[in-house]
């Protein structure tokens, strides 16, 4: 592979067709793993941003949030110096205190190519061609959705499990000081992109965050399409662990809490593999059992930074998603196993701010 100067390599020509799902942060890292491996990716990216920039745009515009969709093209730009300059760009944010104050220049572009040519797709293929990106980003559904959740602990009490409470939007969901037992989103049946369903069901390999559990992961298992395309695909299902908890939506979970919250989800979604951080998994046994629960094994690899900053390393993390695709298939018997019953515990206070 050739080195660029970011000290990433060149993606690998051909390779398996690769489907990632996700959003933000968590979706760039998952990109930036995956273009080691191969140049046949595509990412589908959550469409449901309110904050910021994106939530702006979407307000006044009513185009679909740009945030999510412009850093998965960050993420698989060429890093020749024309596309790595174009990258740059698209990352930009303008300073100041005017009305553009806090715009990243890539979500103007997308808003303005979205406007033009009328439709989110062929915006993001013209987009792709611009910042020489080998491959495709895609939003799940054409339309903006909306993310609601049911919240416990919003009271006076935080301990109190009787009181539920129903807040709405992403930034709401993501920052609630509350415990967030479920979401769904708005339209209840939104229709996927059929570009992003027919990529999985073509896929080889499809993997399934990390990123925000609630609000960038489990979203895409709401659009009944693609939630059936997940099924159906012969790919090799991956779930991709986060690192930590993240204060707010995910605060005092276990890595297999969240296994357990992604079956509560989509208890017919069967998995290939879980990987997760060897430094960030207490109980690597308890992970097994939860990830076996799923159908899947667990595949335990230093694949966060060597700084211990909670975030993937893309080489790591594509040598271990190599070690997945090389790996022989889960017995198909495995995928019918009950949960075990301890899963279904809450997770212990020392578990309640890090998992390390």
């Amino acid at each position: 592979m050739t080195a660029t100067p970011e000290g990433d390599a060149a993606p690998v020509p051909g390779g398996p067709r690769a489907v990632a799902l996700g959003g933000g942060h968590g979706l760039y890292a998952t990109l930036s793993a995956l273009r080691l491996l191969t140049e046949r990716v595509t990412a589908v990216v959550t469409v449901a941003d309110d904050g910021g920039s994106s939530g702006r745009l979407r307000g006044e515009l009513g185009v679909l949030p740009p945030g999510d969709l412009r850093m998965a093209l960050a993420a698989l730009a060429d890093h020749t110096p024309s596309g790595a300059l174009w990258g740059e760009l698209f990352q930009h944010r303008f300073g100041g205190s005017g009305a553009l104050a806090g715009h990243a220049v890539g979500n103007l572009l997308l808003a303005g190519l979205i406007e033009v040519l009328g439709d989110p797709v062929a915006a993001l293929d013209e987009a792709c061609r611009l910042l020489g990106v080998r491959g495709r980003v895609l939003p799940m559904s054409a339309e903006p959705l909306v993310i609601e959740a049911e919240v416990v602990g919003l009271g006076h009490d935080p301990n109190d499990e009787t009181t539920v409470s129903r807040i709405r939007g992403q930034v709401a969901v993501a920052s609630t000081p509350g415990r967030v037992r479920r979401v769904w989103v708005q339209p209840s049946h939104p229709k996927a992109c059929p570009e992003a369903v027919a990529a999985v069901r073509d896929a080889e390999l499809v993997l399934l965050g990390p990123g925000s559990w609630f609000t960038s992961v489990l979203p895409h298992l709401m659009v009944p399409e693609l939630r059936q395309a997940l099924l159906d695909t012969p790919a090799r299902r991956v779930v991709v662990l986060n690192l930590a908890p993240q204060p707010g939506e995910t605060a005092g979970f276990s890595p297999e809490r969240h296994l357990d919250v992604l079956c509560q989800h989509a208890p017919e979604l069967r998995i290939d593999a879980v990987l997760a951080d060897t430094g960030s998994v207490p109980v690597p046994e308890r992970l097994q059992r939860s990830a076996a629960a799923l159908g899947a094994r667990a595949v335990l690899a230093p694949i966060g930074e060597p700084d211990g900053s909670p975030r993937h390393n893309p080489a790591a993390l594509a040598e271990a998603v190599r070690s997945v695709l090389d790996g022989p298939p889960v017995e198909s018997g495995r995928r019918d196993r009950e949960r075990d019953s301890e899963m279904r515990a809450a997770p212990s206070r020392e578990e309640s701010t890090r998992w390390r």
